[in-house]
C-alpha cells in the first residue's frame, strides 16, 4: 500500500528538491570552473608575426605546465611602436583605470619611459634568482627600470645594411658610419622609415642627433633624407627592399638585417655598426596599469625573461630549443651568460663582447623630445621630400664650389635650436593650437629654404 503519511510525503519532496538543487549547483560550478581554467592574456605589440607566434605558443605550453590551466594569448596589432604608444595613451585618456590590455611588448625604452612618467605601468619585481641574471645597465643604458616598471626583453643594435653585390655593380661607395649616408653619391639609393609611424626609425634619427649634435645631426639627416628613395611607414619594409634591390642601403635594426643575411647570404647582404655612433638599446616589455589578467601578465614577464624564452631569440630554427619559425628570430638576449652557454649554437653577435664601445645614449633626453623631433623630421624632410630632393640634386650637379657650399648651408638650416626644442617639448608641445601653428610655420620655412638652396646653384 502507498504510504500516505504527510510527513513521509514532505520528506520525499524535500529530498528530491534538494537533490535537484544540488545537481543544478554542480552543473553551475562545473561551468564556472571551466571558464576559470581558460585563462587569457591580451598583448599590444609592434612585433612581427614571427615573434608573436613563437612567444605566444611557447608561453601557452609553459603556462599550462606551471599552472595546470590552459591560456590563450590575444595580440593586438595597431602598427609600429609609435602607433602603439599613441593608442595606449589615447585609450588611457578615455578609460584612466585600465584599457583592457595586459602587456605592452616591443619597442625601445623611450616609449616605456614616457608611459612611466604618465604612471601607466604596473611595477612587478621578478623573482630574485631570475633578476640576478640580468644586468641592470648596459654601457650606461638601463636594461630594466629601477622600480621594475619595465624590463628589456632583448637587445637591439641600430645600423646600416646594404646589398653589397648591387653596390659593387653600381660602383657605389662602401659605408662605415652614419655620416657616409649624407653623400650625394647615394641619391635615390637609401631606404628609411617615417619616425611618426616607426619607433625604430625614430631611434636611429635620435642616435644621429645625439652622436653628432643638434645642428650637425639635422644637417646630416637632411642630406640623408635627400638620398632616400621613399619613406616607408614601417622599418620592416626596408630590409626586404635592400634584399630585392629596390634600394642599395637601408637604416636597419640588427635582427631585420640578420634575417636577410640568413636568407640571401653574407656575401650579398652586409650589416655594419656605424663607427660614429653605435647604440645598443633594450627592446622592452611592461605590464599596463589596470591589467585585467594581472596574475597571467606577471607570469608572461617571467617567461619572456627566462632562459627558455631567451633562447628563442638566439637559436636557429633547426635547433631543438630554438624557434620553429623559418629563418629564426635573430635577436640578442639580455642574459650575458647565455652566450657562452650556447656557444656556436647562437646565431647573433654577443653585444656584451663588442669591441666597439657603444655611445652612451641619453634615454631621458630622447623620451622628452620624442614628439618634437618626429614633427621636425616629418615636416622638414618627409612632407617636404619632393622639394628637398630637387634642391639636393641641383646642389649635387653644381660645378661652382662656392655656390654649392652656400646652397648646402641654406639646405640644412633649422627653424629652432636644441635648447628651444627642449623647452618646447617640456612645456608648450601639448598645446595643440601652439603645436599646429609651429608646424605650419615650419612647413613654410622648409619650402622657402629648399627653393632658396636650389636658386643659389642655378
Amino acid at each position: 500500500m502507498p504510504n500516505n503519511n504527510p510527513i513521509h510525503q514532505s520528506f520525499k519532496f524535500n529530498y528530491f528538491t534538494i537533490l535537484g538543487l544540488l545537481l543544478c549547483l554542480m552543473v553551475f560550478w562545473n561551468c564556472q570552473s571551466t571558464e576559470k581554467t581558460q585563462d587569457q592574456l591580451i598583448i599590444i605589440s609592434p612585433h612581427p608575426e614571427s615573434i608573436e607566434t613563437e612567444f605566444g605558443s611557447n608561453f601557452e605550453k609553459w603556462y599550462e605546465e606551471q599552472t595546470g590551466r590552459p591560456v590563450t594569448t590575444d595580440w593586438l596589432d595597431v602598427g609600429g611602436t609609435s602607433s602603439n604608444f599613441r593608442f595606449i595613451e589615447s585609450e588611457f585618456k578615455r578609460v584612466p583605470d585600465g584599457i583592457g590590455i595586459d602587456i605592452f611588448f616591443g619597442g625601445g625604452t623611450d616609449s616605456y619611459l614616457r608611459l612611466t612618467e604618465m604612471d601607466l605601468l604596473t611595477p612587478y619585481k621578478l623573482p630574485e634568482a631570475q633578476l640576478d641574471q640580468i644586468p641592470q645597465s648596459y654601457h650606461g643604458i638601463p636594461v630594466y627600470d629601477s622600480q621594475f616598471r619595465w624590463y628589456g626583453a632583448a637587445l637591439s643594435s641600430f645600423g646600416i645594411m646594404y646589398n653589397d653585390q648591387l653596390r659593387a655593380l653600381g660602383n657605389l661607395p662602401e659605408v662605415k658610419k652614419w655620416e657616409d649616408l649624407g653623400s650625394p653619391a647615394l641619391i635615390n639609393q637609401i631606404g628609411a622609415a617615417d619616425p611618426r609611424e616607426s619607433g625604430s626609425a625614430h631611434m636611429m634619427y635620435e642616435i644621429i642627433l645625439q652622436t653628432h649634435g643638434w645642428e650637425n645631426g639635422f644637417s646630416l639627416l637632411t642630406k640623408l633624407g635627400g638620398n632616400v628613395k621613399k619613406f616607408s611607414a614601417g622599418s620592416n619594409v626596408i630590409p626586404r627592399d635592400v634584399g630585392t634591390g629596390q634600394v642599395i642601403y637601408g637604416l636597419a635594426i640588427d635582427f631585420y638585417a640578420y634575417s636577410q643575411i640568413a636568407a640571401l647570404g653574407s656575401n650579398t647582404i652586409k650589416y655594419i655598426l656605424p663607427t660614429d655612433g653605435t647604440v645598443v638599446n633594450p627592446d622592452s616589455i611592461a605590464i599596463l596599469k589596470g591589467a585585467p589578467n594581472m596574475s597571467v601578465a606577471k607570469l608572461f614577464v617571467e617567461f619572456v625573461l627566462s632562459e627558455q624564452a631567451q633562447k628563442l631569440w638566439m637559436l636557429r630554427d633547426s635547433d631543438e630549443e630554438g624557434p620553429k619559425w623559418k629563418g629564426g628570430l635573430n635577436r640578442a638576449s639580455v642574459l650575458p651568460e647565455l652566450y657562452d652557454a650556447l656557444g656556436d649554437r647562437c646565431v647573433v653577435t654577443n653585444p656584451f663582447a663588442l669591441e666597439l664601445s657603444p655611445f652612451p645614449y641619453d634615454a631621458d633626453k630622447g623620451s622628452t623630445r620624442w614628439d618634437i623631433v618626429n614633427d621636425l623630421f616629418g615636416i622638414l624632410i618627409i612632407d617636404s621630400h619632393t622639394d628637398l630632393v630637387d634642391a639636393w640634386k641641383a646642389i649635387a650637379n653644381a660645378q661652382d664650389s662656392e655656390k654649392r657650399s652656400a646652397a648646402i648651408a641654406e639646405l640644412v638650416k633649422m627653424p629652432i635650436t636644441e635648447d628651444e626644442a627642449m623647452n618646447m617639448a617640456a612645456s608648450d608641445w601639448e598645446d595643440q593650437v601652439y603645436r599646429n601653428e609651429k608646424i605650419r610655420e615650419w612647413g613654410q620655412f622648409a619650402q622657402q629654404k629648399y627653393q632658396n638652396a636650389k636658386e643659389l646653384v642655378e
